[in-house]
């Protein structure tokens, strides 16, 4: 079974030659759509992929109806022959995986893009290892500054620490937390700002 795909980006534009030539090609079925090609969710051409079965064939008029890129039409492509089916474009003759001529065009096609992305993945891994050599940090950022960090960790020390302190005896023991726990609150003015009359009403101790 031959089926077609047409499409065309705007609704200003007639999906008419598209149908009458995917007819004479013999397309039993023709799925079109009225999208941008830079869309990567198309419902019609998806409807078309999965309407394909094992020695169909997917017409098209030509490759810039199907996809934008290389690496697009050779994730079509990929899809096509999952299912088993074959591709030919009306306007490219070598675009045809009916033929050997054909199919080594797609492999070359194959073979380049991944090429491609080698280079690409390469040159991003050195930009990203010049910028981490300047200092750049990746990832996400912070959620707490240095001071919110260091306002945290003695508030964690305080909450440790206290439950230990009630009822404190005059011990040295005692003592020594007792020093260790008003060090820590002594330092927690300099790093959170507490208003003068809440510190008079409501006291530490």
């Amino acid at each position: 079974m031959f089926v077609g795909f047409a499409r065309v980006s705007t609704d200003g534009q007639t999906l008419d030659a598209q149908h009458a030539a995917l007819a004479v090609a013999g397309a039993d079925k023709v799925f079109a759509e009225k999208i941008s090609g830079a869309v990567s969710d198309r419902n019609a051409l998806a409807k078309a992929i999965a309407a394909l079965g094992p020695g169909d064939v997917l017409l098209v008029t030509r490759l810039d109806r199907l996809a934008r890129s290389t690496r697009e039409l050779l994730n079509v492509l990929d899809a096509v022959a999952k299912a088993g089916a074959g591709f030919r474009s009306l306007a490219d003759a070598w675009a045809d995986t009916a033929t050997p001529h054909g199919r080594l065009m797609l492999t070359v096609l194959g073979g380049l893009a991944e090429f491609e992305r080698e280079l690409i993945r390469a040159r991003t891994d050195e930009g990203r290892k010049r910028a981490q050599a300047r200092g750049v940090r990746f990832g996400r950022k912070l959620k707490l500054t240095a001071h919110q960090q260091q306002d945290a960790i003695a508030r964690r020390e305080l909450a440790r620490l206290w439950p230990k302190l009630v009822g404190a005896t005059t011990s040295a023991t005692q003592r020594s937390r007792g020093s260790r726990l008003w060090a820590l609150i002594g330092s927690l003015p300099k790093l959170t700002a507490r208003p003068r009359s809440f510190c008079r009403s409501r006291p530490f101790y």
